[in-house]
């Protein structure tokens, strides 16, 4: 399993809210398993969202599609505020 991690500004919630729905077809046929949107309680404009896929290879396409056909056309992100961080995590090697 993968988890793409996801984090950065938004101008509000709503906004941001309603242009991560219109991408929830993409995200179901990209395989996301489990989805997590979480907000640091002192901080209503900024985001955090993890996704997890069954595999790295799919977790990395996803966030290669969100860079070049989301984050940089501002008519499809209109909820951000800033530039987003999006990594890959998996689960360290055990010891």
């Amino acid at each position: 399993m993968a988890t793409l991690h996801i984090e950065h500004p938004i101008k509000d919630y709503r906004t941001w809210k309603a242009a991560f729905d219109r991408f929830a077809e993409n995200r179901a046929q990209a395989g996301v398993a489990a989805t997590r949107i979480q907000q640091p309680k002192d901080d209503p404009h900024y985001i955090l969202v993890q996704l997890d896929f069954p595999s790295v290879e799919q977790a990395e396409r996803f966030r290669s599609f969100l860079e070049t056909r989301v984050w940089s056309v501002p008519a499809n992100s209109p909820g951000l505020a800033g530039s987003p961080t999006a990594r890959i995590l998996v689960a360290p090697p055990e010891t």
